[in-house]
C-alpha cells in the first residue's frame, strides 16, 4: 500500500515536472519553428505548428548579414570574462585569505552592487563615457558588462578559496612563497571550479546584454547580437523567420557552454557552502 502510494506520487511528480518543462521550452520550439517557416507561411490562420515545407532563407539571412555582430558579442564576452576573472580572483583571494580590514563591509557593498538596477549604472555610465569619449567603443562595453559580473565573482571567489586547505598556504610560506606567489601557483590551480564557473557567467551577461549596448553603442560601427536583433526587427518586421534564424544562432553558444560547463558550474557555486 506504502509502495503504490510512493509510487503514485512519483509518477505525478514527474508528470508536473514534463508538463512545466514543456511550458518552458514552448518558445524556443516555435523560435526554431519560425526560423525554418516560408515568409508566405508565416501569416497562416490557423499557425502552421511544423514547417512541413522547410526553407533555410532566413539561415542565409543570418550568415549574410549578422556575422559581424555574432563576432563582436564574442569579443565583448571573451573580454567581459578576461576583465572579471583578473579582478574577480585578487579581490576574492584577498578577502578569503589575507585577513583585510573591512572584509564584511566590502562583502556587504558587493551585495549592494548586485542590486542595483542596470539601467541605473547604464546612465551613470554614459555620462561617464561622454566625457572620456568611450561611447560607441568595444571597451567600453567591455568594462559596463563586466561591472555586472565582478561582484558576483569575487563572492564567489571567496566563498571557495576560504574553504582551501590551510595547511597548502602554509606549506608554500614555508617554502619561501610570498602572498603573490602562493595565489599563482596554489590558489588559482586549486580554485578551477570556480575560475569556470564566474567565466560561465561573465560570458552569459556580456552575451546577452542589451541595456548597456543599446545606450552604450546604440551609433557604435560594431554592434552586438542583441542589438542587431532589436535593430533588424525595427527595420524588417516581415521577414520573421530571419529574426528567429538570429535568435537561434544566438543562443548556440549560450547553450554549448551550459552544457558543457555544467558539472563545473555545479561544483562551483557550491564550493565554499558547506564546512567543517
Amino acid at each position: 500500500m506504502i509502495a503504490s502510494r510512493r509510487r503514485s506520487q512519483r509518477w505525478w511528480k514527474t508528470a508536473l515536472g514534463v508538463f512545466f518543462t514543456l511550458v518552458m521550452l514552448f518558445p524556443v520550439y516555435w523560435m526554431l519553428n519560425v526560423s525554418f517557416t516560408q515568409t508566405r507561411d508565416l501569416r497562416a490562420d490557423p499557425p502552421h505548428w511544423f514547417p512541413w515545407e522547410a526553407t533555410f532563407e532566413g539561415y542565409q539571412a543570418v550568415f549574410s548579414q549578422q556575422m559581424p555582430a555574432l563576432a563582436t558579442s564574442l569579443l565583448i564576452g571573451l573580454g567581459s570574462v578576461v576583465l572579471t576573472v583578473l579582478i574577480a580572483a585578487p579581490a576574492g583571494y584577498a578577502l578569503a585569505l589575507l585577513h583585510l580590514r573591512g572584509r564584511r563591509t566590502l562583502n556587504f557593498l558587493l551585495l549592494v552592487a548586485q542590486m542595483i538596477p542596470a539601467v541605473v549604472m547604464a546612465m551613470g555610465f554614459y555620462a561617464v563615457y561622454n566625457s572620456l569619449g568611450l561611447l560607441n567603443t568595444i571597451p567600453g562595453l567591455i568594462v559596463a558588462d563586466s561591472t555586472i559580473a565582478v561582484p558576483f565573482g569575487v563572492l564567489l571567489f571567496t566563498a571557495f578559496m576560504s574553504g582551501i586547505p590551510r595547511e597548502l598556504l602554509q606549506a608554500a610560506r614555508v617554502d619561501g612563497a610570498g602572498a603573490w606567489r602562493t595565489f599563482v601557483s596554489i590558489v588559482l590551480p586549486v580554485s578551477r571550479n570556480s575560475i569556470l564557473t564566474v567565466s560561465l557567467f561573465a560570458f552569459l551577461w556580456a552575451w546577452s546584454d542589451f541595456i548597456f549596448a543599446s545606450t552604450l553603442n546604440r551609433n557604435g560601427d560594431l554592434i552586438p547580437i542583441t542589438l542587431s536583433i532589436y535593430n533588424y526587427i525595427g527595420n524588417n518586421t516581415t521577414q520573421w523567420n530571419a529574426i528567429m534564424a538570429t535568435a537561434v544562432v544566438a543562443s548556440i553558444p549560450a547553450s554549448i557552454l551550459l552544457v558543457v560547463a555544467q558539472r563545473y558550474v555545479a561544483a562551483g557555486v557550491t564550493a565554499g557552502a558547506v564546512k567543517d
